[in-house]
């Protein structure tokens, strides 16, 4: 099986590749029966300062292999913003 630092290593390039996006973080895994979850935050929008870019997080799923199964967007928001419970 995959290790953990090379599936969030293919998670970051598959979606910079399919985001044209870069990569900020890997800010979760999970071991999955088929490979792993990685969730990777993205910077989604560059502003001037630094601290008003825009970030959303992705959620992704590569195989045993470190191959792409799929991904998808989960939230977006000002850099900086606190999760509220």
């Amino acid at each position: 099986m995959l290790s953990a630092s090379k599936a969030a290593r293919m998670a970051v390039e598959h979606v910079t590749a399919m985001t044209g996006r870069s990569a900020e973080s890997v800010v979760g895994m999970e071991r999955t029966e088929e490979g792993w979850r990685v969730t990777v935050e993205v910077v989604e929008t560059h502003r001037i300062p630094d601290s008003a870019d825009i970030l959303a997080v992705y959620d992704t799923e590569v195989d045993a292999e470190g191959e792409l199964v799929g991904y998808r967007r989960t939230r977006r928001y000002p850099r900086g913003r606190t999760e509220r419970n």
